[in-house]
Formats: structure tokens, sequence, C-alpha cells
């Protein structure tokens, strides 16, 4: 005879097991990460999947409409720019652009902010105040300001836009652990490792920082959203990203005096930001929701 194996309640499942779940069960968050894996999918294969060299110019094909307007050709789906470009495959290099962008810039903002979050919210004190007052400092700027400033001083280029948006985020990053540090340095695993001399890098990187993890992953998707808004307005700008590189918010900028003539050549960079910015917003969203007891139905 088959014994009947007793069912795991709720409760007894696997905390990971039951986010996951939380966030399956929210459509808005799974709408939100079909459209991040498809941007993701699109930069990766790059190569494959560009109909043509995004680089490639040619006088014969200036301004081609899309082909299902004005009898436009199937040859560029998205039409062409002023220069013969075609723009699907400069939206979809541009991809690969925009995400790279978003993870440089969003890592280098958790790693500082990360380290001096945790530092000044273990150790408390003067250090928490100098800390603390100059992400005051900076967050008293508006980012885009501020990323405008740092890559005037350092130069218009992509690798310095990268540098500018990173660092107008650090403060983003280092209040949210210094709140989460400072709850966990009061708990009794804590207390229990420095009565045991457990160093401090080990308590705060091995004890403290796992468990600070939920916030900060909400904050790192929801960052990559505002890290590829503000790349595409530096390189609008001037500032970011320099031609030919295909990058979004450059292909706005040099095609804003063709919108009455070509409004294709401004529209679909414009439909690519939208949907990226969406896509990490929306997901973004459900893994607050997911990770965030309080917040659950």
């Amino acid at each position: 005879m088959k014994k009947n194996r007793p069912q795991k309640s709720p409760e007894d499942r696997h905390p990971l097991l039951d986010q996951l779940s939380q966030l399956w069960r929210n459509k808005t968050a799974v709408a939100g990460l079909i459209i991040v894996a498809g941007f993701v999918l699109m930069a990766f294969f790059a190569p494959a999947l560009s109909p043509h060299n995004p680089n490639d110019t040619s006088l014969y094909d200036q301004l081609k409409p899309p082909f299902w307007a004005y009898g436009g050709s199937d040859k560029n789906v998205l039409g062409t720019d002023d220069l013969g470009r075609d723009i699907l495959s400069r939206i979809i290099y541009g991809a690969r652009v925009s995400l790279i962008v978003a993870v440089v810039s969003v890592g280098l903002a958790f790693a500082l902010g990360t380290l001096l979050g945790s530092i000044s919210g273990y150790y408390k004190g003067a250090l928490d105040n100098v800390i603390m007052r100059i992400m005051d400092i900076i967050l008293a700027f508006p980012y885009l300001l501020l990323a405008i400033v740092v890559v005037a001083y350092l130069g218009p280029s992509l690798e310095n836009a990268m540098m500018a948006i990173g660092i107008t985020y650090v403060p983003r990053f280092a209040r949210i652990v210094r709140g989460s540090v400072l709850e966990e340095c009061e708990k009794d695993y804590v207390m229990a490792a420095k009565a045991v001399g457990a160093k401090d890098w080990r308590i705060i990187f091995i004890a403290i920082l796992p468990n600070c993890l939920g916030p900060l992953i909400v904050q790192t998707t929801l960052s990559f959203a505002s890290a590829i808004l503000d790349a595409a307005a530096l390189s609008f700008l001037g500032l970011g990203a320099q031609p030919p590189t295909p990058e979004w918010g450059a292909m706005i900028a040099r095609s804003r005096a063709l919108i009455l003539r070509a409004s294709w050549v401004m529209t679909f960079p414009g439909i690519a930001i939208l949907m990226a910015v969406l896509g990490f917003n929306l997901l973004g969203d459900g893994l607050r929701d997911a990770l965030d007891p309080r917040l659950r139905d």
C-alpha cells in the first residue's frame, strides 16, 4: 500500500520558492520580465538579429520610410535615417549599448553605495555623519544636472557618462544599506557574532549584508530603468555616446530636425527607450511586492 505523503503547507515552503511564486502571480512583473528578457536577448544576439550593419551608410537609401508606409521597401523594415543607415539594425545594437551602460553604472553605484552604507550603519558616530552628509550633498543636486557637470569635466564619452551616472546613484544605495544595517545590528545574531570575537568585516559582509539583499535587488532593478533614461538624455545632449555609436538617445538627437519630414527616425528609438524603462520598472515593482511580506495579499 502506498503511503500518501503529507503535503507541505505554504508556511513550510522555502522563502525563495515563496517569493518566486509571488513574483509569478504578479502579472505586471511577468510582463516586465518578458520585456527585459526580450531586450537582453536582442542585445546578446544582435549580430544574428540585425539585418544590416548599423553603421553602413547609403546615399541611395536616405530617409526611406517603414515598409508599411508610403510604399517603403521591405529591405529596411523600420526605414532609414538621413545617412541611409537601417533604423532597425541601429535599435538592436542600441539595446546592447544601453544595457551595458545600465549594468556598468548601476554596478558601480551598487558597489560604492553598499560599501559606504554598510560602514556608515555599522560604525555609526562621526564616521556615519561624515559619509551621510556627503551623500546628502550629492542628493541636493538633480541627478541629471550632476551627471552633466561630471561629464562636462571629464569629457564627452560613453565611458565618462557611465561613471557620472554611477556616481549620482551612489546615495540611493548607501542610504538603503545604511538603514538595513542599522536595523540588523540590533538583532541577536550580530551581538552573538561580536561576543565571540568575529572580525568586523566578516560580520558586515558575511552576516549582515545577505539579510539586506531584498531592498537592494529592488533598487538595482529600478536603477537600471533610470540609468537607461539618463544615458539617453546625456547622449541626446552630446555628452554620452559619440557618433557613429548606435545609441537610442543619440539617434533621437540626430533626427530631431527631421521630426516633420521623417517622423519614424525619431519615433522608433523613442519607443525602444520607453519599452526598456517600462520593463525594468514593472519588474522592479513586482520584485518589491514579492520580497516585502508587508505588501503581499
